[in-house]
């Protein structure tokens, strides 16, 4: 069924805007008024409330700062007079403890910052409507099983003979109910995906790393063939393991950890915490919550933030650190200068056993250099080098970049013996060790 036809139920889906701000109010009006909502509108908490009470309402967008009764109050009072309908939180910035408490009492559905994107905007309202939908198809079938099972009850003696029929109808009603339980989980993990996006949003373009991480842990689900609750489990973990970063200052949120002053330091080993809390209201996200709360720490015991190790650590959080480091490295997020991708994978091969579980470190190399087409640690023509191994005649199959990020070398340069010597001395100058990716002809190769 296409998400258009799950929108026109025999009555258009009623959508109640709540802000104090008029011009916020007519703005989302503009927005709506092409879609198939019957769209009501209120400048306060206490009218939402009066309108709420005069018919049902599919769902409510509110703002979180209005005066009187705020976002996070309203909607926990829908919650508790009005369970069905839909709640979505609108803020104007990034307060954790508005969040965290419009999820622990509102139990909200989204959260959106503002200025919202349009298109994302109607998406979410969409999506949302399409899982109230489904919900109440749910419930329809599931009260539909209850009737067929009484009705079977009370004429068992007189249908003998529809026994056949009866059990393929009631098989087809519980296939139905799968299908329909099934649908629910995946738009569960969609939304989780989406909402990544818009956190995300808050970080400049090269630093957002929600998405490569989601798709390199679904390559990594599918190399060790797990079922389709875990890689669930594992995808929503992905999606939201650094939720709990929200709260931080836009220049701590694009700065390396590892030149965090002191009391950023604390703040950033609390995310992984931070990040579980806002989550464990949510029953659905409970189990991705805990790979969250333990995906930086260490197979030595010196992670954060409970310093479990080894087997102690869940599973899936060795995968999910895996993949979390592998992209931030490379983003700038772990240390000063950004590495390519087979820097970061030598990195993590130097770590296997101290940062990282030794056993997952080989296949979740094969993973990478199976789905990213840059790597070449894998390759055997490709071999990493110090500058002192170098030879004239070997061709250069990365960039080379100084510690500070400038480039030296392009990749394809054929090296001579005065540009091997220069290499030298330029990195005894700098007090660097490079790594260097080359071909070695085989001329070259008979010679070492």
């Amino acid at each position: 069924m296409e998400e258009s036809q799950l929108l026109e139920p025999a009555q258009r889906p009623r959508v109640l805007l709540v802000d104090d701000e008029e011009s916020i109010l007519n703005s989302l009006k503009r927005l709506l008024r092409s879609e198939p909502y019957e769209v009501l509108l209120a400048t306060s908490g206490t009218r939402a409330l009066e309108i709420l009470a005069q018919g049902p309402v599919d769902l409510v967008i509110s703002d979180a700062r209005m005066p009187g009764m705020d976002g996070a109050a309203l909607l926990a009072r829908v919650r508790e007079k009005h369970p069905e309908t839909r709640r979505i939180l609108l803020t104007g910035y990034a307060d954790l403890n508005t969040i965290i408490k419009a999820v622990n009492e509102g139990r909200i559905h989204q959260y959106l910052s503002k200025p919202w994107n349009d298109e994302e905007l109607l998406l979410i309202l969409r999506q949302s409507l399409a899982h109230q939908h489904a919900e109440r198809e749910l419930k329809r079938l599931q009260q539909l099983v209850l009737e067929h099972n009484q009705q079977l009850k009370s004429n068992n003696a007189s249908l003998e003979r529809h026994v056949a029929s009866r059990t393929a109808e009631l098989q087809q009603t519980a296939d139905m109910l799968d299908l329909a339980y099934e649908a629910l989980k995946h738009s569960y993990v969609t939304a989780t995906e989406v909402f990544s996006l818009l956190a995300n949003l808050r970080l400049p373009a090269d630093r957002q790393t929600n998405r490569r991480v989601i798709e390199l842990v679904r390559a990594c689900c599918r190399k060790h063939s797990l079922d389709e609750a875990s890689s669930r489990d594992l995808t929503m973990a992905a999606a939201l393991y650094n939720i709990g970063k929200l709260s931080w200052s836009d220049s701590m949120l694009s700065a390396p950890a590892d030149l965090l002053r002191h009391t950023d330091q604390t703040r950033y080993r609390a995310y992984p915490e931070q990040s579980e809390s806002v989550l464990m209201a949510l029953e659905p996200m409970q189990d991705a919550a805990r790979l969250i709360l333990a995906h930086q720490e260490r197979w030595d015991g010196s992670g954060f933030p409970h310093r479990l190790k080894g087997e102690a650590i869940p599973w899936g959080a060795r995968l999910l650190k895996l993949a979390v480091d592998y992209i931030e490295l490379q983003c700038g997020l772990i240390l000063e200068r950004r590495m390519n991708s087979d820097e970061a994978l030598l990195f993590i091969r130097k770590y296997a056993g101290r940062l990282y579980d030794p056993n997952l470190v080989e296949d979740f190399v094969q993973v990478c250099a199976t789905c990213q087409s840059d790597v070449t640690v894998d390759d055997p023509t490709v071999k990493v080098l110090g500058t002192r191994e170098l030879q004239a005649g070997m061709v250069l199959r990365r960039n080379l970049n100084a510690d500070n990020g400038m480039l030296l070398l392009n990749a394809g340069k054929l090296l001579s013996e005065p540009l091997v010597q220069k290499l030298i001395a330029f990195e005894a100058m700098e007090g660097a060790c490079y790594n260097v990716f080359v071909s070695i002809p085989e001329a070259a190769g008979a010679v070492i």
